[in-house]
């Protein structure tokens, strides 16, 4: 496969950068992102987390930041692409989470606020290393600031119920236990192609990494998606290529076997 002409790389960071079970960022893979940006290749988180929730990385910054599965995308200077949930519709989600005793958090740029606590959310937020805060404040947030994600503990078998009446807005998971509910037209891939038309780059120009279901958009967005050894059958399905596990420094060694990196002494 060839990556000669890759200019713009996005990566997920929860079991693609980030080993879920070590949950931190290896030696090796984070050398890997350092040289990459030596080689002037723009570097892209592509993440379900929160602003507020992205993980530094020691001795390198990453060039743009999707996240929320992609509703807000931007760089240090600017917000380059942003699609909120509606109000109504961040309303009806809480309403509906509650009809199925499910308490949800709800995330702006700048806030995250969650109206209580479940062992399923309470465990995929400590997956990020976070806690669920619960805020006197949340129906306000709901009310009044802009939304862009909710989340929330739940399965497969509790979506239809979960989104029940909501207009314009989404499922994308990649854990079996909880949801980021997002719009309905936003995602990993819409964000992908709005970096790249921000940078005048092609689809051909671009390659992905991830290892999660919310990755499958992402990977179709771009000329070379990349499926974690770790990844789930269905992003696996649509990947152009697969690599390691995130354990094993997978990101490292295919790009040493692909000439984008030297390998590490």
């Amino acid at each position: 496969m060839n990556l000669e002409n890759i200019k713009i790389i996005f990566f997920d960071i929860d079991g693609t950068l980030i080993d879920i079970n070590s949950r931190k960022i290896s030696e090796k893979t984070l050398e890997t992102l350092i040289r990459l940006k030596e080689r002037n290749i723009i570097l892209c988180l592509s993440t379900g987390r929160a602003p507020l929730t992205v993980p530094r990385f020691e001795g390198w910054e990453p060039d743009i930041f999707l996240t929320f599965n992609g509703s807000y995308c931007y760089d240090r200077q600017q917000v380059i692409y942003k699609n909120p949930i509606s109000t109504e519709d961040a309303k009806l989600i809480v309403k509906n989470a509650a009809s199925i005793n499910r308490p949800v958090s709800a995330a702006t740029p700048k806030k995250l606020a969650a109206n209580g606590r479940d062992k399923d959310l309470v465990d995929y937020f400590s997956l990020a290393k976070l806690d669920v805060d619960v805020s006197e404040k949340f129906d306000e947030m709901i009310a009044e600031d802009e939304v862009y994600q909710i989340m929330c503990g739940g399965y497969e078998s509790e979506y239809p119920a979960l989104l029940r009446g909501v207009k314009n807005a989404k499922i994308t998971a990649w854990w079996d236990r909880a949801v980021d509910i997002i719009p309905a037209d936003s995602g990993k891939g819409v964000g992908i192609g709005k970096v790249l038309a921000h940078f005048h780059l092609k689809k051909e120009e671009a390659l992905a990494f991830g290892d999660g279901n919310n990755d499958i958009d992402m990977l179709q967005a771009v000329g070379i998606g990349v499926a974690m050894e770790n990844g789930s059958d269905e992003l696996k399905a649509v990947a152009d290529d697969i690599c390691g596990h995130a354990a094993n420094d997978g990101v490292y060694h295919y790009c040493v076997e692909h000439g984008l990196i030297a390998e590490i002494k």
